[in-house]
């Protein structure tokens, strides 16, 4: 948790004292504030979860040390939904048993898009730290649902900023858009595709690849064939690890492109000295001359989440999902994360991309 470690005593207190935390009117009752931290605690992307909870575990207390929220201390549940949708349901009729008033999570789109009908049935709020589904926040907002928010970027606005970069940065190579059938995957291609295109590059080849493949030959043959010297690929880090091993290996120089999916050890560690050179794009990190690393998003955008719902009590004077859901929205708010503030879907308003390139085994952020 190296980002959070270097948040101070000195920030924590005046981010709390601006948000009123400190001098909140006496709460009704002196029993704790029931919150949660949702995500996938165990299984394959257990790490993330492990992440998510010690971010918010970090929130809470820091926040109990200086009073607590309406005068009265947190208290955090912690949910493993497994990034599974069937979990995430169940999990989300938990924390209601619980009597929890807000959940910071879940991590995954397909998690988070089920819970949130049960947390909009319970009356509860919730902010997402990581899910970028574009159908999260739109099918809430379609519903007339008021109380899902996340404080990280669609997908569909984060390939609509690679796009138009892939047209300026690339103008006149031939650029592959390859997609793996999954339902993020989709989004991504087609805008990155659409985004180019618009900014007047057309694509040499586009289509899509099963994922998990025991070896991309074929597409690796395409490429060739076809003389691609970029490639954006919309999928996995797992596939984008194996695609430009095998590239590499059949001396095909192309330059990898990605979205924030290859934001994680996995791809790092999947394509080992293959990976130098890749670049792909994610929300600008706040501290770009420090090495980057998917604890930013994990760890330091639940605590981000946690800090941002307490402000938003503290400045309605209840916990009530609705009343807390249109202050978060009518303002502006300072967090670990920068200045943060929603559209009326509760999408983040214009969060800024980046370019990030691996070198050497690691990740930085490209200047502009």
């Amino acid at each position: 948790m190296s980002q959070l470690r270097n948040l101070t005593a000195v920030f924590i207190l005046t981010a709390i004292s601006a948000c009123g935390l400190l001098n909140s009117r006496p709460a009704q009752a002196a029993g704790p504030i029931v919150i949660a931290v949702a995500g996938p605690m165990s299984g394959e992307l257990g790490r993330f979860g492990t992440q998510m909870q010690q971010g918010a575990e970090r929130a809470v207390s820091e926040i109990n040390a200086h009073g607590g929220v309406l005068g009265r201390p947190l208290k955090l549940v912690v949910e493993d939904d497994r990034c599974q949708r069937d979990h995430a349901a169940a999990v989300a009729e938990d924390a209601a048993d619980e009597g929890v008033v807000f959940v910071a999570g879940h991590f995954c789109s397909g998690a988070s898009i089920p819970a949130s009908e049960v947390y909009h049935q319970h009356n509860i709020l919730m902010v997402t730290p990581a899910s970028s589904n574009p159908r999260l926040t739109d099918d809430a907002a379609a519903k007339g649902w008021r109380m899902v928010f996340r404080v990280y970027g669609r997908d569909d606005r984060q390939a609509e900023f690679a796009g138009s970069e892939i047209a300026r940065k690339f103008a006149g190579k031939k650029v592959a858009i390859i997609g793996d059938q999954s339902t993020s995957g989709g989004t991504l291609l087609s805008a990155v595709r659409r985004s180019m295109t618009e900014a007047g590059l057309q694509p040499a080849l586009v289509d899509t690849v099963a994922a998990n493949q025991p070896n991309y030959s074929d597409l690796i043959h395409e490429l060739k064939t076809k003389e691609i010297q970029v490639l954006y690929y919309a999928g996995d880090p797992q596939g984008a690890a194996e695609i430009v091993k095998e590239a590499r290996a059949e001396g095909l120089s192309l330059q990898l492109l990605g979205s924030d999916f290859f934001y994680t050890s996995d791809f790092l560690r999947g394509a080992g000295a293959a990976a130098d050179g890749t670049m792909f794009t994610a929300e600008r990190d706040a501290n770009p001359s420090a090495p980057a690393n998917e604890t930013h998003d994990a760890g330091v955008r639940t605590y981000a989440a946690v800090q941002l719902w307490a402000a938003a009590v503290a400045k309605a004077g209840t916990t009530d999902a609705n009343k807390v859901a249109e202050v978060l929205r009518a303002g502006s708010w300072n967090t670990v994360l920068g200045p943060l503030s929603f559209d009326a879907k509760g999408d983040p308003v214009k969060p800024d991309y980046a370019w990030y390139l691996v070198k050497n085994g690691s990740i930085r952020q490209v200047p502009n």
